[in-house]
């Protein structure tokens, strides 16, 4: 039979036996956003156009190539989030949560869509993990940012990531920046593609950041950001480091690091590997002093990161490391005739009201099957019911793996019965793997 469609391209299924892998990274991602006092905020998953093309920069590859863009039934055009931050900022707008007082210090996770050649590590639907601080204008809030970043991939076991840092400076001292760049771009005018001609006069900074490899080479030779900061970014900057040296954290000066989003100042850091290819970035960020006034608001001192999920992923997958294993069933509970299963049903539901994991057939399957599928689950212990078992109240539970089993009561007193056989099963099977049951 002919499936009616498959997926849209650049869309990836997270299937049963891969989604457990999701749900430990994103409960290690909020846990540690919680530990630095983040909460989550959660933002529509489309905006206003006008949105994006404020906030992350009309001469971004992001709005001029990757945007999914549409005009509603009422006329209005709307766009799917391509990148969590602006969302985030237009919330704590709108809803005034700067009354709260600041910082006010916010986590996401959230879905993406950026239309791009997928590829690995990059799909048009991606996911992504953020954190967003609003109304700090200390270089400890960098230092702090990046310590939380960290602190995920430590808790995650990654291994040789490159902590890459810049300062793109301020509104007083990026203009003197900006015009040694486009001297610099003018007298190669000719060799650079269509989009970074367009660029040298509204945003010469965006043609460092061109994936174009005749772009990239020119590049090579453009002015050095950090030689043209004022004094007070220097300070910042030097804040920062400072910081992030006091806590054991390397780093590297990248002054080629401009983010590919035009609300960035000062501070923009990457996460970089090796082992995943040409994407190697899994996460990126910095600060946005300015974006809370280009949406509408007072001067904020604002900044944050973002973290693909799947590119991380696939980041832990390459170097091998071992993620938590999904829980599995606690019990299952067979039954015979239709009375059995009757009660292994009542028996399964109230099991469950304590979080333990129980299971029964609801398939119809007959007594051997149903124990093949006990083993397929890798219930840690089992129970029988037939007529027999009904007529004395009473049955056996069964260890999976010692095979040792147990009578317990079918009256209320099952619950009990179970929860201590359960616990002291545990033990017993900890012991098992380890070669020590015997002793």
């Amino acid at each position: 039979m002919k499936l009616i469609t498959n997926g849209i391209k650049g869309t990836a299924d997270v299937l049963p036996a891969e989604s457990h892998k999701w749900q430990f990274v994103e409960d290690i991602m909020r846990g540690q956003a919680q530990s630095y006092g983040f909460k989550e905020i959660r933002t529509p998953v489309f905006e206003h156009t006008e949105l994006f093309s404020r906030s992350v920069g009309d001469t971004t590859d992001v709005v001029q190539k990757e945007m999914y863009t549409f005009t509603t039934k009422g006329g209005e055009s709307v766009t799917l989030r391509p990148e969590g931050t602006a969302g985030a900022a237009r919330a704590m707008l709108e809803h005034g949560i700067y009354n709260d007082g600041y910082p006010i210090k916010t986590y996401y996770l959230t879905s993406c869509y950026r239309y791009e050649n997928p590829q690995k590590g990059r799909q048009r639907e991606f996911h992504q993990f953020g954190m967003e601080v609003y109304g700090a204008p200390s270089y400890f809030a960098d230092a702090e940012v990046i310590c939380a970043a960290n602190s995920i991939f430590e808790r995650l076991g990654v291994k040789n990531l490159r902590l890459e840092l810049n300062s793109i400076g301020c509104k007083g001292c990026r203009p003197n920046y900006h015009k040694a760049l486009k001297d610099y771009f003018a007298s190669h005018e000719e060799e650079l593609c269509d989009t970074c001609r367009s660029r040298l006069d509204r945003n010469p900074m965006r043609i460092l950041d061109c994936k174009s490899p005749i772009c990239s080479e020119i590049a090579k030779g453009a002015p050095v950001v950090t030689d043209y900061l004022c004094d007070d970014c220097r300070t910042h900057f030097e804040g920062v480091k400072s910081c992030l040296t006091a806590v054991g954290i390397d780093f590297k000066v990248n002054p080629t690091i401009v983010r590919g989003l035009d609300y960035y100042t000062r501070t923009v850091f990457e996460f970089v590997s090796d082992d995943i290819g040409a994407q190697g970035t899994v996460c990126g960020g910095g600060r946005y002093d300015g974006l809370i006034e280009e949406l509408g608001g007072q001067h904020t001192p604002s900044l944050g990161f973002g973290m693909g999920i799947e590119r991380l992923l696939l980041l832990l997958d390459a170097q091998g490391v071992v993620l938590e294993e999904p829980p599995v069933c606690d019990i299952y509970i067979a039954g015979i005739s239709d009375a059995a299963r009757i009660k292994a049903f009542e028996l399964t539901e109230g099991i469950r009201n304590s979080s333990l994991i129980a299971e029964c057939d609801i398939v119809g399957r007959k007594l051997k099957p149903q124990m093949k599928y006990a083993d397929k689950i890798e219930a840690k212990f089992s129970m029988v019911l037939g007529d027999d078992d009904l007529a004395a109240n009473k049955a056996r539970i069964k260890n999976m793996t010692t095979g040792t089993s147990k009578e317990v009561p079918l009256d209320d007193k099952f619950y009990d019965a179970f929860y201590n056989i359960y616990i002291n099963g545990e033990n017993d099977i900890y012991l098992s793997k380890i070669g020590l049951d015997e002793e």
